[in-house]
């Protein structure tokens, strides 16, 4: 069997994704205050980001004969990003920087698949990991950005 490590952390980002996805959707559902008209609708092109990146990685998952998550149960079971109660005393920077922190773990994520990738000489997966991670970085820097802070991306 090719390219199993590969396999294993594009299905380890489906679980991710989906939640990193509900995280955004909470953010986008639950947000209030300052820049509300400028960020209510923002969090609705980060959950499009999001959401077509799951499609690119359990495409190529399926392409390489693995099997992604399919359900909400084996997402639950198998994301390493925590829940956070959905709660109306939080404020839109703590939700922000709550997203920097799932955006912080899937930029590693995407940094291990660089690497297995690599050792497993699948390229082409590679070049989706790297691709995104680009992308997952950006995103770091613009929501620091709105908070005031640096990316801190090499830190």
């Amino acid at each position: 069997m090719k390219y199993t490590k590969t396999k294993a952390v594009l299905n380890q980002l489906v679980a991710d994704l989906s939640q990193m996805s509900m995280i955004i959707h909470q953010t986008h559902w639950y947000m209030r205050g300052p820049n509300f008209l400028k960020l209510h609708p923002l969090m609705d092109e980060f959950m499009e980001e999001i959401d077509s990146q799951l499609d690119v990685i359990s495409e190529r998952l399926i392409a390489l004969d693995g099997s992604p998550y399919s359900t909400l149960k084996e997402m639950a079971e198998n994301t390493k990003i925590q829940d956070w109660p959905g709660e109306w005393d939080k404020t839109t920077p703590e939700r922000l920087a709550r997203l920097v922190d799932g955006y912080r773990y899937l930029e590693d994520l995407y940094q291990h698949g660089i690497e297995v990738s690599d050792v497993e000489k699948d390229f082409s997966t590679q070049d989706i990991f790297i691709g995104l991670k680009t992308a997952i970085e950006k995103k770091i820097w613009m929501i620091q950005a709105e908070l005031g802070s640096a990316p801190e991306i090499d830190e």
